[in-house]
């Protein structure tokens, strides 16, 4: 165990690097869907696998650390109840236009867990904080997950986290603000790996929107592993691309053509035969630069989408024309 976990420590990025996720494909991620690894028999989705399945945590982890409050007029720090307790987010403020608006949780990369500054102003071609949701008038919840900032819990790597984020739909529909037929999802890096295996496990949002998603959260290493992670269940279930199958509302998955985890989303596209999910890797950009046209052209279909059904749609050619030099 001590060397597998070496090895995993050599291989993980800096904290900047796994904003952008890696390229490196661990060999001891299943291939095939997960239900092959599992201890109760064939399965048919990622509900059904996680059912009677408990995980086994190696390590008890958290962080510590208060949220910082953010700036009043631009969001809030509000608390939303979970299976482990009240955890914290933020929480665009409520418009006072007596209109039912559409809202999208958002979970950042890097320590996905935590919540910190999405109000700074950054540059275009690495915006992390989902500014042009709040632009477009989209009410836009970022929020952390059990044993980040102050939280109760401890953190499970993609397992129990998948629970809060449909907890934050739910607190997201009870705001009186909000159209509850219209909460979206959306991530980036490591957020959009855990975003991902949310819609495999849920249809609870009207759509999702992953960016820079990995296989399996297994290579991103020993920090975001406190579980066994030689355990062909324990990773199996915490790993996207055995689940695609598993998607039932519109998923559409982002990665730029240029670093990141380009690899693995075309290794997921090959392997889908489900409609439902749709993936983009987009020609000269690379994980950070597509982030904001690619969010802003997200906002405007989420205004648009405004009838029964969902009805957002993207081709490759106006993804990549986003990034085109002019």
């Amino acid at each position: 165990m001590q060397k597998l976990r070496f090895s995993l420590a050599m291989v993980t990025v800096v904290w900047v690097g796994l904003l952008a996720g890696c390229d490196k494909q661990d060999d001891s991620v299943p291939i095939k869907h997960a239900s092959a690894a599992t201890k109760t028999g064939p399965t048919k989705t990622l509900r059904e696998a996680r059912d009677g399945f408990t995980t086994k945590l190696t390590r008890q982890q958290t962080k510590g650390e208060p949220a910082v409050k953010p700036p009043s007029s631009q969001l809030q720090l509000v608390r939303y109840d979970s299976k482990v307790g009240p955890l914290v987010a933020y929480l665009t403020a409520e418009p006072g236009d007596g209109k039912k608006h559409p809202a999208i949780v958002w979970i950042r990369g890097g320590d996905c867990n935590t919540i910190g500054d999405v109000w700074t102003p950054q540059l275009p071609n690495n915006d992390q904080t989902a500014v042009e949701f709040r632009r477009a008038g989209i009410v836009t919840m970022f929020a952390s997950l059990r044993g980040g900032n102050e939280n109760p819990g401890v953190y499970e790597g993609f397992y129990g986290e998948v629970d809060d984020v449909i907890a934050a739909a739910d607190f997201l529909a009870k705001q009186p603000f909000v159209d509850p037929q219209r909460i979206y999802l959306g991530g980036h890096g490591t957020g959009g790996t855990l975003v991902l295996l949310t819609a495999e496990y849920t249809d609870r949002f009207r759509a999702t929107f992953s960016f820079g998603p990995a296989m399996s959260p297994v290579k991103y290493g020993i920090q975001f592993t406190p579980y066994d992670d030689t355990n062909k269940n324990e990773v199996a279930l915490r790993s996207p691309a055995n689940w695609l199958d598993s998607v039932r509302s519109p998923v559409f998955v982002f990665e730029g053509s240029e670093g990141g985890n380009g690899q693995d989303l075309l290794t997921m596209k090959s392997r889908g035969t489900n409609s439902a999910a749709q993936f983009f890797l987009i020609k000269g950009a690379d994980p950070n630069s597509i982030l904001f046209p690619v969010t802003s052209l997200i906002a405007k279909r989420i205004n648009l989408d405004n009838g029964p059904a969902c009805n957002i749609s993207f081709t490759a050619p106006e993804l990549n024309d986003l990034l085109a030099p002019p």
